[in-house]
């Protein structure tokens, strides 16, 4: 017997999966964000294993495994280090890129030098919603990709 395709509701997931982000980076790292309440995330390279985030004044951009993803500059942290923002997701980004990009909702909080996110994609060719993370990174650490290069913005 055939499956029947599940339909797709982006606007109810992406709220719950963006609270559900939210509940599971608060429950990560402790101590100050880095900055004040009205601080943005900083510019420069934040790196883990197996992912990294480039920020610069034009935007960001992140590597998780042999994916990536942009979201705008100016990335705004409340008085608690987090933020959530829209952006595009490209899941098949090495050895050949293979579009389209998605939407995607990027979340993170940010405590002292250490960044804490999550990314929920919008999957609109497969119809499902696919969640990268947490991913860990730290601010001035380059990222270690293994056999997926970095991009640069």
């Amino acid at each position: 017997m055939a499956r029947q395709p599940e339909t797709f509701h982006w606007a109810g997931r992406r709220l719950a999966v963006t609270s559900a982000a939210a509940l599971a980076i608060a429950a990560c790292g402790s101590g100050m964000p880095f900055g004040s309440g009205a601080d943005e995330l900083a510019v420069g390279t934040w790196g883990g294993e197996n992912a990294g985030v480039v920020v610069s004044a034009t935007g960001a951009h992140l590597h998780v495994g042999c994916t990536n993803g942009d979201f705008p500059p100016g990335i705004v942290l409340d008085e608690d280090g987090r933020f959530s923002v829209a952006g595009d997701y490209l899941l098949t980004a090495y050895p050949i890129a293979m579009g389209p990009t998605m939407p995607a909702q990027f979340a993170g909080v940010v405590r002292g030098r250490d960044l804490v996110m999550t990314v929920a994609v919008n999957d609109t060719i497969n119809g499902e919603l696919v969640v990268l993370g947490p991913i860990s990174v730290r601010f001035g650490r380059e990222p270690e990709m293994g056999p997926c290069p970095i991009c640069v913005m």
